[in-house]
């Protein structure tokens, strides 16, 4: 009875856990100009932080998924929390720029572990007709890290210093450590990821043109969300407030559309709700584009881009695991990794947009990775089944 009720609190305990990663892999974008104050770097420089996270991450998700794959997801999950905690609280004492670099990338490459394998666990906990809306829940924890977590992290760094920051996250990280503890049933193992797996998901050409879609949707985005907050004080004069305004609008929104897409995923189907999201984002994007230089118009953008961020990540966790259930604990870490992968593009090619003042070139460039991303979306319609003969 006691199992069971700490399993009726599961995703919730394990969308919590999503939010740390996200404000985890996220936060040095909430506070660009103060870690280039503190630590006597560019501001180019403090975004690599980003960038270098996200090559780890990239390689780190498929790796630590193979390398893990057998232990229990309850001590795999809570020991990667602790690492998260335990990285950020080390983070807050730094000394100086190398020290803090060094402290993110051990970090997060534990921490590569978490987002994957918190959406293959859901898919152990709850019934099959439940997946696709519980995975999509799980994914708020990215939503609310935008919504809640950025606007915070920005407002604590502005006020206090990038040191503040970093120990509010190790503090929030030690609190979802202990709900996780208390909530997720223990005993869950997943399918074993080995060679045979690797080698099916890499003739399976729905699969790759999936990942293909994700590495495209975050890198578009990452050129342009790297750089937000100094983007929209050049472009506009917007100070920290305003700033945190605008990732608070743009998170808020982000937490809204998950909520839609776990709502409508179960009935309209993944494609379709896919492409719904697809679509904001290139709106949200393009308008960021063209409206560069007036504060309403690119904050106005952003709610519109938010309502799509990540909402379209999600909804290709469910589509990945609905391609092929066998495959999922790979395809999903896949995912993830094509993901950060998308995270390192955008904000390396946004960082030598931003370094050579080419500001409004930014938002074009980040459209045209989802211009490509949305034709691949609709190249994966999925075919009518046909009808077996008598």
């Amino acid at each position: 009875m006691e199992n069971a009720r700490a399993g009726r609190f599961a995703p919730t305990a394990l969308m919590l856990g999503n939010l740390v990663t996200g404000c985890s892999v996220l936060a040095p974008a909430g506070m660009l100009p103060e870690l280039a104050t503190g630590l006597d770097v560019s501001i180019h420089a403090a975004a690599l932080l980003i960038t270098f996270g996200a090559v780890i991450l990239c390689i780190g998700s498929p790796l630590t998924a193979w390398l893990t794959s057998r232990i229990e997801r309850r001590a795999l999950l809570t020991t990667t929390l602790a690492v998260l905690a335990f990285g950020n609280l080390a983070s807050a004492f730094a000394p100086d720029y190398a020290s803090l670099l060094v402290i993110r990338l051990v970090m997060l490459a534990v921490g590569a572990l978490y987002t994957p394998q918190a959406a293959g666990t859901a898919a152990l906990i709850v019934p099959v007709e439940r997946r696709g809306s519980t995975i999509a829940y799980i994914f708020l924890g990215w939503s609310l890290a935008a919504a809640v977590g950025l606007p915070l992290i920005t407002f604590i760094a502005s006020r206090y210093g990038w040191r503040a920051a970093y120990g509010g996250i190790g503090a929030l990280g030690c609190v979802s450590l202990l709900l996780l503890l208390m909530r997720l049933p223990a005993g869950l193992k997943g399918s074993p990821v080995d060679l045979k797996t690797w080698s099916a998901v890499g003739r399976n050409r729905t699969i790759l043109l999936l990942l293909a879609i994700t590495m495209l949707q975050m890198s578009g985005q990452f050129v342009v969300f790297t750089f937000m907050g100094p983007l929209l004080n050049k472009l506009t004069g917007a100070g920290p407030d305003a700033i945190g305004l605008v990732f608070a609008l743009y998170g808020v929104c982000g937490f809204l559309g998950v909520v839609i897409a776990t709502r409508i995923v179960d009935t309209s189907g993944p494609y379709r709700t896919s492409l719904l999201f697809t679509c904001l984002l290139l709106a949200g994007i393009t308008g960021w584009a063209l409206g560069a230089g007036t504060l309403a118009l690119m904050a106005g953008a952003v709610a519109i881009w938010g309502l799509g961020f990540a909402s379209t990540n999600s909804m290709q966790q469910v589509r990945l695991v609905s391609a092929a259930p066998s495959l999922a604990s790979a395809t999903v870490a896949l995912n993830t990794s094509v993901l950060y992968i998308g995270q390192a593009v955008g904000s390396a090619v946004g960082g030598l947009l931003f370094a050579r003042g080419l500001l409004h070139t930014l938002g074009f460039v980040a459209v045209g990775f989802v211009v490509v991303a949305l034709i691949l979306v609709v190249l994966t319609r999925p075919r009518p089944a046909t009808a077996a003969p008598a």
